[in-house]
């Protein structure tokens, strides 16, 4: 008879809050490459022939990097769950996201594209903390 090794690992309320801490800093970071990626767009159609129909497809692929980028640096000291840490972080990446994006529309809408950016950032969060967490520390 095999016995099982599995060790069940809690999350201490102090690591919640580092946890929380990191989701924040992870997203700050995220932010801030989302600035550049959008700053260097906006020069390339500016400047060159790039066409305004393309700004869809940027504002996707910079949602996916940045959410997982914040997903990454949420769970990368996680000792378990770095899916559900990386998801949070993308989650959080995308409600700060619509609520400045409502500020600047005036308007707050559940949309299919709402919808569709929830999807991506929470996925690619979920990505990034399953990765984030199997890095050597």
């Amino acid at each position: 008879m095999s016995k099982n090794n599995y060790k069940a690992v809690q999350t201490t309320k102090n690591e919640k809050e580092w946890r929380l801490f990191e989701i924040l800093k992870g997203n700050v970071i995220a932010y801030m490459i989302t600035a550049i990626i959008f700053i260097a767009a906006a020069l390339l159609l500016t400047y060159t022939g790039l066409p305004e129909t393309s700004i869809s497809l940027i504002a996707i692929l910079t949602t996916i990097i940045s959410a997982f980028i914040a997903g990454y640096d949420a769970a990368k000291g996680a000792k378990a769950r770095g899916w559900f840490w990386g998801m949070s972080s993308g989650m959080v990446y995308a409600i700060l996201l619509i609520l400045i994006g409502s500020l600047v529309g005036k308007s707050l809408a559940l949309t299919s594209r709402t919808i569709t950016l929830l999807i991506i950032a929470i996925g690619s969060g979920a990505l990034g903390g399953m990765i984030g967490i199997n890095v050597k520390k």
